[in-house]
């Protein structure tokens, strides 16, 4: 008899794909990471108006759901964020066997939260999560992953970053050539300097202020894009701004000068170590066997 443990993972997105995709290579389970990640990329493509589906929301989720069999995934209905507040089809659960161990994946809408909680021993989440909530700012930038832990508070939470799963994209510095002098690109030497606005989504103020530290961030105030603005837009509005960007071209066709990758943005395993046992132990070491390019060393 096989030992079953709850792990919380993203109900959707890149998070949810970078963690199905590393069961997969461990569990032999290609069919049912591919069904889950194709569902969800047709339902996003629905809820942005990119795809017009023949039948409702409720008969497409009957279809994709396999309530009898805990090995085919589930889905279930969220309230997107966008305008009109459509309903959105997400993952729900899946049971994944691995080894002497079943993964019962559960789609939580914050997985970090979730272990904060207490609800979960082990979770998947992007490690912006922790910056924006628990690391401590100091005026010192973060720069590493690997770092975050040595700045969470033992008394804030108990949850702690085990390793990372590769799908690195960077919060990079940007800003249009008149903030720069000839041949420069922005930095966070750039940044102690600068007086102005600095143009970033909304809620990730605490995540800037740790990735450029405090000593940098005084001078400046935070811009935010307009509702349905594109991002790297408003940077080139605004002046200067961090985007996460993989390659930086769209920056460029707004005039921006790409500039310094100021922390990588990578889905990482997370402990609750205060629920931990010795299953979840068995599937830490699971994720420490994978070879991965990742910013982070595993525990």
């Amino acid at each position: 008899m096989t030992d079953t443990i709850a792990v919380a993972v993203p109900r959707k997105g890149r998070p949810l794909e970078a963690v199905l995709q590393r069961v997969a290579d461990e569990a032999d389970a290609e069919g049912v990471a591919d069904e889950i990640i194709s569902t969800l990329r047709y339902e996003k493509a629905v809820t942005k108006g990119n795809q017009t589906p023949e039948r409702d929301a409720y008969d497409r989720l009957a279809e994709y759901s396999h309530l009898d069999d805990e090995t085919r995934p589930d889905f279930t209905l969220l309230r997107d964020d966008r305008a009109g507040k459509p309903r959105r089809i997400v993952f729900d659960s899946v049971d994944v066997p691995v080894g002497d161990v079943t993964l019962r994946l559960v789609g939580r809408e914050e997985p970090f939260r979730s272990l904060r909680k207490h609800d979960f021993a082990l979770g998947f989440d992007s490690a912006d999560l922790v910056l924006e909530e628990v690391v401590e700012l100091r005026p010192d930038p973060l720069t590493r992953i690997a770092d975050v832990n040595a700045r969470i508070d033992p008394h804030d939470t108990d949850v702690r970053v085990v390793a990372g799963m590769g799908d690195t994209v960077y919060h990079t510095l940007m800003a249009t050539p008149e903030l720069l002098g000839q041949g420069d690109r922005p930095t966070r030497e750039f940044l102690h300097d600068y007086e102005g606005e600095l143009c970033i989504s909304p809620r990730y103020e605490r995540l800037v202020e740790a990735v450029v530290g405090t000593r940098n961030s005084e001078s400046f105030d935070f811009a935010y894009p307009d509702e349905d603005e594109e991002e790297e837009a408003a940077i080139a509005e605004t002046g200067a701004g961090v985007y996460l960007t993989v390659t930086g071209s769209t920056a460029r066709e707004h005039g921006l000068v790409v500039g310094e990758e100021l922390f990588p943005s990578e889905t990482v395993l997370m402990e609750n170590y205060e629920e931990s046992g010795a299953v979840a132990e068995e599937v830490k070491e699971l994720f420490a066997r994978a070879e991965t390019e990742t910013e982070m060393a595993i525990y």
